[in-house]
């Protein structure tokens, strides 16, 4: 498997702490914070994965905020992307993980494969712009309500990715 790309945006280290269990699943993968990233890193790589939690209601991570138009300057042709996010189902049930969908609205129609989507069935939440044909875009993870099933989730969809990079 060729080397991983995995670009985070984290404000208070969830997101940055789950990337990491990711790239330690992975082995063979590198660790970008999106606040110091460019183009040309992101272009490196055949295979990314890009995370992000959603803040607020619905909106992208700070640092994700920038980063997501430096997206436009990659040239995602014969690249694999997955996503991960980090939301919380219970005091935002209507916005659960929407800065996947937001992410992916960027970077649907440039040329990349997407991989990695993830089953909604073990998630109570009511809305989520991260969600198309009835799964996630990527892992989700929700440390506010579900810590104890994070590492399971990860080591669950590490596996799935390891057959689909």
């Amino acid at each position: 498997m060729a080397k991983i790309g995995i670009f985070y945006g984290s404000t208070e280290g969830n997101t940055e702490n789950v990337a990491e269990m990711i790239a330690g699943a992975l082995g063979d993968a590198d660790l970008h914070d999106v606040d110091s990233s460019s183009a040309e890193d992101v272009q490196q790589y055949d295979q990314l994965i890009f995370g992000c939690p959603t803040w607020e209601i619905g909106e992208l991570q700070e640092d994700w905020e920038t980063f997501i138009d430096v997206l436009d300057d990659v040239d995602f042709s014969g690249k694999k992307v997955a996503y991960f996010g980090l939301g919380d189902a219970q005091g935002y049930p209507d916005t659960f993980v929407d800065a996947l969908g937001i992410i992916h609205e960027r970077l649907k129609d440039k040329g990349a494969s997407f991989v990695g989507f993830w089953p909604t069935d073990e998630y109570e939440y009511d809305a989520s712009k991260g969600e198309i044909n009835g799964k996630f875009l990527g892992l989700v993870i929700d440390e506010d309500n579900e810590p104890d099933l994070t590492e399971d989730r990860v080591k669950r969809w590490t596996d799935q990715l390891k057959n689909e990079f």
